[in-house]
């Protein structure tokens, strides 16, 4: 197969990137000839490697808890070993918890906060060190929510929020490091993570009709739509510090 080469010969790690957003995304930058870390807290990951593998591609699994500080370096560092160099971070994993501030346990707020949050500045923080060698850049998962709330989704849409503040005090602190640090913004995207949730609903098809319904497009996003914002993040040079809405009217 003849790869495009947008991004021939840089190299990405990916977050959470087993299913949905992270796994079109890793297809996605593995077509345009970017050799990828892919990880994931389960072994997911390792099919979507498989995945690029068959494409001619280049790729490794790591697996591994963002909001761990342990498993971070782990994933920085495994990429280090075996490519050499960092070009790309996408801070993408992320976990929903839903419920209101009077509903969710506090258990629940603090492992959102953990993944969400603690997560992407565990990851920036090791990377960045070598991001700076490349002039690298860095794309965090923010969310639609941080413009505009929804119901029972009080620590996700702090955390965020938290993401997309945290993305322009990046971008003001590395830029003179030629590191640029972006925020894509999805709206509700049809992922297996989406279908888990609304399976718990006591009528799942009536939850999608409202999910649905938050987009004045009229339907749900697809992850390989987000992951061409995220290539476009990556390669976009006169980008840093902005948030990319990929949200269907959401937020309009």
């Amino acid at each position: 197969m003849d790869f495009k080469t947008k991004l021939n010969e840089k190299v990405a790690i990916i977050t959470g990137a087993g299913a949905g957003i992270g796994e079109a995304t890793a297809m996605l930058f593995a077509r345009e000839g970017a050799r990828v870390c892919c990880n994931s807290i389960s072994e997911s990951a390792s099919e979507v490697v498989d995945k690029i593998k068959k494409l001619g591609s280049n790729a490794i699994f790591v697996q591994g808890d963002v909001s761990t500080e342990e498993d971070a370096k782990k994933i920085v560092y495994k990429t280090m070993e075996s490519y050499g160099k960092i070009d790309i971070l996408f801070n993408n994993a992320g976990i929903v918890i839903p419920g209101s501030i009077d509903t969710i346990s506090t258990e629940n707020w603090d492992r959102t906060m953990a993944v969400n949050v603690r997560g992407v500045y565990l990851m920036s923080k090791y990377a960045i060190p070598f991001l700076k060698k490349t002039g690298g850049t860095i794309i965090n998962n923010s969310s639609s929510v941080a413009f505009k709330g929804v119901k029972d989704r009080a620590a996700y849409t702090a955390s965020k929020g938290a993401v997309l503040a945290m993305t322009r005090a990046m971008a003001a602190d590395y830029i003179e490091d030629k590191i640029r640090v972006n925020a894509i913004c999805p709206g509700t995207t049809d992922t297996p993570s989406l279908a888990k949730r609304l399976a718990k609903f006591d009528n799942p098809e009536e939850a999608r009709t409202q999910f649905i319904a938050r987009q004045k497009i009229g339907r749900l996003g697809t992850p390989e739509e987000i992951a061409e914002g995220v290539l476009f993040l990556a390669l976009n040079k006169f980008c840093t510090g902005i948030s990319l809405s990929i949200d269907g009217g959401m937020t309009f």
